[in-house]
């Protein structure tokens, strides 16, 4: 093998209908000195010998079986063994074109790169079709902390700084402030708040690679989460810690921060009207008015201002905190995202 620039991280759990697609993705990049470290994660179905027969067939491809213990657990245990200059990590259901690891590499090099941010598409499936909703922003290149962190809140208002897979990471922060995926729900986030706050020069493409598939019934953005009021809370609170750190409390922030907020519970409430919602229909009305009268909401509603007049809309019996107008509200959306996908997906776009 040639000089291991990129260490590719993928964790594998029960995906055999999708990970072959990915894996392909990474083999027809155009850049190639790479190796790609594949941890089958106690898989229940046959992904874990579709990737073998692919390392089978390339040798830059090393796959790691091992009991589960979670995307985190995975991802960490490549990190450990990874040998590049950069880590890439990708999910096993989603897929990269061609030209995507050459484009971020060559960012990183020319510009001494900490992070390398590209843009993405959201693919969401219907039936045999799908709309793609592109998300990117425009080329810039910060070349200190400050003024990176000055405009961060432009890339957390395009979820552009929530997920690893449209990043290149530098490895040497990653070990020398031995930076690890946490056991927790949606492990990523917290895992780029901590890279954020080492990281110094920073290149964000105006290109889109990375293909966010929305199609699969049991992935984590479909099924009903328990904790998932309880975590966006916690993710609000690491977000105004993370402000409070940089000294930053500029209007354009405290907005986006705040908005985020709202956005959020809009969708913590769905969560508890979705038909796979296992809680009591009591439950979920004192679930939903715990949300309501929570004093964080009256403090998003005074800075959060919605894009559209469909936010405007939906935030409305938010304001009444009016607990069955809100329940009503909910249970249309969430008929409408179960029932009518593409509808869905055009107006969660147009937010």
């Amino acid at each position: 093998m040639s000089e291991i620039k990129i260490s590719i991280i993928m964790p594998v759990y029960n995906v055999e209908e999708y990970v072959g697609k990915a894996i392909e993705s990474i083999l027809a990049q155009t850049f190639t000195e790479y190796e790609f470290l594949i941890v089958d994660d106690g898989t229940k179905d046959k992904s874990g010998e579709i990737c073998d027969s692919y390392a089978k067939k390339d040798r830059r491809i090393t796959v790691i079986h091992k009991e589960n213990g979670g995307a985190p657990s995975a991802r960490n245990t490549a990190i450990d063994i990874a040998k590049g200059k950069y880590v890439y990590f990708l999910d096993s259901d989603d897929w990269a074109e061609e030209t995507m690891l050459a484009d971020m590499y060559e960012l990183a090099e020319r510009n001494s790169a900490h992070l390398v941010v590209c843009g993405y598409y959201i693919d969401t499936y219907y039936g045999s079709k799908h709309i793609s909703e592109k998300i990117c922003v425009d080329n810039c290149l910060y070349t200190d902390a400050e003024k990176f962190r000055e405009q961060s809140y432009r890339y957390f208002d395009r979820n552009m700084l929530y997920t690893p897979w449209n990043k290149l990471y530098f490895m040497e922060i990653i070990q020398k402030y031995h930076l690890r995926f946490p056991d927790t729900l949606w492990d990523d986030f917290p895992f780029n708040l901590s890279y954020l706050r080492h990281v110094e020069r920073v290149a964000v493409s105006d290109r889109a690679y990375y293909h966010f598939i929305r199609a699969r019934a049991d992935s984590e953005t479909s099924a009903y989460t328990a904790a998932m009021y309880e975590k966006r809370e916690e993710e609000h609170g690491w977000m105004q810690e993370l402000y409070r750190e940089w000294g930053i409390d500029s209007e354009e922030t405290q907005e986006m921060v705040e908005r985020r907020y709202i956005e959020r519970l809009v969708g913590c409430i769905a969560n508890v009207t979705s038909s796979k919602c296992t809680l009591s229909g009591k439950e979920r009305r004192v679930e939903i008015k715990k949300m309501l009268h929570n004093p964080r909401v009256d403090a998003a509603l005074a800075l959060a201002k919605p894009r559209s007049s469909y936010m405007k809309l939906m935030l409305v019996p938010i304001r009444m905190k009016n607990t069955w107008l809100t329940w009503l509200e909910s249970a249309v959306i969430t008929f409408v995202k179960e029932k009518n996908t593409k509808l869905f997906a055009k107006l969660k776009a147009g937010r």
